[in-house]
């Protein structure tokens, strides 16, 4: 596969978003276009499939279609449970598993075409339930991975191998017992890491980690990301924003605390945020950064600026699906999608991430829709509808399609899923179609990755289920008559 320049992408993406939205009919999804995003940071590989989140800001959106609303479903068991999907510019998928048996830390090297086979593999040192998971392609098409032992790796790919093209000892930075849960580069080529016990850092060229550490108490277990105004850290206390020093330490530029809740919440990972932040903005792409926070009875979006920290706004958000959001918020031009997971069962929870208030709850489900006003002094809820979201969802600015999975039942072993797809304009569902096998084929609110192909590869705990363009067994435009609730507002 012939790498296509990025420029060249978002140039094509962007104009055929806008001549497509001045001839589609009402009903298509693709009413507006949708931007501007962030200009890719060079030292990631492809834009829009190099990160678990889309890109270095976290944005979950893509210039790339997706495959649409008729599409056929197929799983690929590989007997792990994979959360990281990625693809390079040479058109293959580095996914970064977890075997069911032994736990270990896998990477496997796949032919999207034929994912149940992988090309090769690589296992890596174990380490905590959310140690390795977060990961990057950079610019040479290598996997960004901290392993268990604390080492940054770069794993590369020839022919049908993988192997660690180099490795940096972190041991020094990341204290024993301690574990890397988010990693980004910034716009120097800086790798930046943050650790759950609450340790960011910097590794530049040579291999040296810079360290500073957030008040005690707090910790990250979320991933990070950057935009070329900082780096965004949200602790389960308060969302930072660092940047570099004169000497390369890190500095907190900003800090925003908010409101964590008394507990944590079932259907929630830690007790705070389990926003990744995301940088968005109707001119750069990243003058606001934003996240939901873990306030008891309601959550809240929260939309800060950048370059001061100054909150934009605090919106009230999934008034019907619970009060709690294990996943990042899509951020683009002036627009937030939010998705509910407060009552989700995951089958675990982090060490150390104590109990669940209640210890309970229905996953009832449910995505808000929130804009800053165009003079950007404040914020409005657009909609809010009922779907209920078990995978990150995804905005594609190429087909103005949002796409997800729903779970099926109510919480027991024989739920089913649906790959769904949105109009963000409105949060109708548009489509719905029927994915194989039951919670063995769980979506654990884990992150898909569209492909430059156009087919949807969504992670499970057992393998991925890719969904391709075709005649398949969905309800076609009858899943916008199944009783959502969206509402405008």
């Amino acid at each position: 596969m012939h790498s296509v320049p990025k420029t060249s992408l978002r140039t094509a993406s962007a104009f055929a978003a806008l001549s497509l939205s001045l001839v589609l009919g009402s009903g298509t999804a693709l009413a507006q276009p949708w931007g501007p995003l962030a200009p890719p940071n060079p030292f990631l590989g492809p834009d829009g499939t190099s990160t678990m989140h889309g890109d270095a800001g976290s944005s979950d959106v893509t210039t790339l279609a997706g495959p649409g609303t008729e599409v056929s479903a197929t799983a690929q068991s590989l007997l792990a449970a994979c959360p990281t999907l990625l693809q390079g510019s040479d058109g293959l998928v580095v996914a970064l598993c977890t075997p069911i048996v032994s736990r270990i830390p896998t990477v496997h090297l796949i032919n999207p075409d034929a994912p149940a086979s992988p090309l090769a593999k690589l296992e890596l040192a174990k380490g905590s339930l959310l140690g390795g998971v977060y990961a990057f392609l950079d610019d040479e098409n290598r996997l960004v991975v901290v392993d268990g032992s604390r080492k940054l790796l770069r794993i590369g790919h020839t022919g049908n191998s993988l192997s660690v093209d180099s490795t940096v000892d972190l041991t020094g930075a990341v204290p024993d017992g301690d574990a890397v849960t988010g990693l980004v580069p910034d716009w120097q080529g800086n790798v930046w890491f943050a650790t759950g016990a609450g340790v960011i850092g910097s590794v530049d060229a040579a291999g040296v980690a810079r360290t500073v550490r957030v008040p005690e108490g707090e910790q990250v277990q979320n991933s990070i990301s950057s935009s070329p105004a900082g780096v965004s850290v949200a602790t389960t206390h308060a969302l930072y924003q660092l940047s570099l020093a004169a000497d390369g330490t890190p500095k907190v530029d900003w800090r925003q605390g908010y409101d964590r809740g008394s507990a944590r919440k079932p259907g929630q990972l830690s007790w705070g945020t389990g926003s990744t932040p995301t940088f968005f903005g109707p001119n750069t792409g990243y003058e606001y950064v934003t996240m939901v926070d873990s306030a008891d009875t309601r959550v809240n979006l929260l939309v800060h600026r950048t370059d001061n920290g100054q909150e934009v706004c605090k919106v009230p958000v999934l008034g019907s699906g619970g009060p709690g959001s294990e996943n990042s918020p899509i951020g683009v031009g002036n627009s937030v999608f939010v998705a509910s997971t407060y009552g989700y069962p995951y089958p675990a929870v982090p060490e150390g991430a104590g109990p669940a208030v209640p210890a309970t709850a229905p996953f009832t489900g449910g995505m808000t829709r929130v804009d800053v006003d165009a003079d950007g002094t404040g914020c409005h809820e657009v909609w809010d509808n009922t779907v209920r979201s078990s995978a990150v969802p995804h905005l594609s600015t190429a087909d103005g399609h949002l796409y997800t999975v729903q779970r099926k039942g109510t919480g027991g072993p024989l739920d089913g899923y649906e790959f769904t797809v949105i109009d963000p304009a409105t949060g109708q569902v548009l489509s719905t179609t029927g994915m194989p096998g039951t919670t063995a084929n769980d979506t654990l609110q884990m992150s898909a990755l569209i492909t430059a192909k156009g087919d949807y590869l969504q992670g499970t705990v057992t393998g991925m289920v890719r969904v391709s363009a075709g005649e398949g067994g969905g309800s076609g435009s009858l899943g916008s008559l199944g009783g959502l609730g969206s509402s405008a507002s």
